[in-house]
């Protein structure tokens, strides 16, 4: 009986420390589950409410930084240019920052430029940061991209100085040419000599404050608004037209075929403008007694047919860093053969923002000594895709009666064999 009464005493304590040793258990777990730790730093439920949602939103890449300098949040143009890495905010500059802002818990903003990560061109990124206090304990950091903004106004500043000294150039010659009229009032041969000059500079000016306007335009007007299907063959004929005195002048032979009834979409005006630049630098840059070829004609591509208008010549063609530059606003390839033909630099920019406008693109291929030949690319207009009958019949019957049967590469060394040519060969 004693030793039963034992057993039940002993059996009855050990319950009492298991239940006692089970709630100091519990106590002690839900102490720690309170304890705010490293890992519950790092989760969205300790933003403000709301905050989350914002940083979403913006436009500038966003980063959280807890008052271990831990990420808690970075979108993704954070990680995108190369901000956070590894769970860290990885710009020493913008670290420094958001410490000193967390210490006195004012704002902060400075501009940095940054390497780019990947190009290995030591290219640089530039930056606006800013950091302020978040709550307690947080920080928050945004960083705008200020990259195409720099580079646009770097090309505003240089279009800008462009413009200045190239309207200083006609507008001093004229003033000096002026005083040059007046000191020679008594020499009829220096007046005149002196008048000629000034009526030089005087259409180089015009040219110059009109191909600005044509650049502006084309830079800020919607071709497609009013666009129409414009007959290739027109914009040809028109092309070479405008040229043919100079062509006349140099003895240079122009030919072009292969337009047809092809036709393009968009606005005649700029379309004709674009095509004429190509022509009149063909012939400007080719010598005397050369060729210039107009090449036209229909490519299938999956998304549309394109027409391809090549212009070739036999000038003195491209060097290849220079083709890299070529469609810069006011680069010349060879200023000083630019001064003597007039030309402003601006033909071939112009181009190139007609040819974007309308959907398509120009190419150039070049050899020095050889030649060029400036490709346009243009969305054919669905009208023409398809030619009636009677009109094929119409153009072989042409063809065959002229005899022409053979298509000689615009590089021929015989002159003859161009100027029948119905179409020259478009380079690659």
């Amino acid at each position: 009986m004693d030793v039963n009464a034992a057993v039940a005493a002993a059996a009855a304590i050990a319950g009492v420390l298991t239940g006692v040793i089970a709630m100091l258990a519990f106590r002690v777990s839900e102490r720690e589950q309170r304890r705010p730790t490293r890992t519950s730093l790092h989760t969205d439920a300790v933003l403000p409410p709301g905050v989350d949602t914002v940083l979403s939103v913006l436009r500038s890449s966003a980063v959280v930084l807890d008052e271990n300098d831990g990420v808690v949040k970075a979108s993704s143009a954070a990680y995108a240019l190369g901000l956070v890495r590894g769970g860290k905010l990885a710009v020493e500059p913008m670290l420094k920052m958001a410490r000193d802002t967390r210490r006195d818990g004012e704002i902060r903003q400075v501009e940095l430029d940054l390497p780019r990560r990947g190009t290995g061109r030591g290219e640089a990124l530039a930056v606006s940061a800013r950091v302020a206090p978040l709550g307690s304990r947080l920080v928050l950091l945004l960083v705008e991209d200020l990259t195409e903004a720099r580079r646009i106004e770097a090309v505003r500043r240089d279009f800008v100085a462009n413009v200045s000294h190239e309207l200083k150039t006609p507008v001093g010659a004229l003033s000096l040419l002026s005083e040059a009229v007046m000191d020679a009032s008594d020499d009829p041969e220096a007046v005149q000599r002196f008048a000629g000059r000034m009526q030089i500079e005087a259409t180089r000016l015009t040219s110059l404050v009109q191909e600005l306007i044509d650049l502006s335009r084309v830079q800020n007007d919607d071709p497609l608004e009013d666009a129409e299907p414009v007959p290739v063959g027109e914009l040809v004929a028109e092309a070479m037209d405008r040229c043919r005195h100079q062509a006349g002048t140099k003895e240079i032979t122009m030919a072009a075929a292969g337009a047809a009834d092809l036709r393009v979409w968009g606005n005649r005006g700029q379309l004709a403008a674009a095509l004429g630049n190509l022509v009149e630098n063909a012939v400007n840059y080719s010598p005397a007694r050369t060729r210039v070829g107009i090449a036209v004609r229909s490519v299938a591509q999956p998304g549309g047919n394109l027409i391809e208008i090549a212009v070739t010549d036999q000038g003195i063609g491209i060097s290849d860093k220079d083709k890299e530059r070529i469609f810069e606003r006011f680069y010349r390839v060879d200023p000083a053969r630019s001064r003597a033909t007039g030309g402003t630099g601006l033909g071939l920019a112009i181009v190139k923002h007609v040819a974007a406008s309308h959907g398509g693109e120009v190419t150039v291929w070049s050899a020095e000594g050889q030649g060029s030949t400036f490709t346009l690319r243009l969305p054919q207009a669905p009208a023409a895709r398809g030619r009636r009958p009677s009109e094929r019949d119409d153009s072989e019957s042409l063809d065959a009666e002229a005899g022409q049967t053979s298509h000689p590469s615009p590089h021929s060394s015989d002159p003859s064999a161009y100027a029948t040519l119905p179409s020259p060969e478009v380079l690659p």
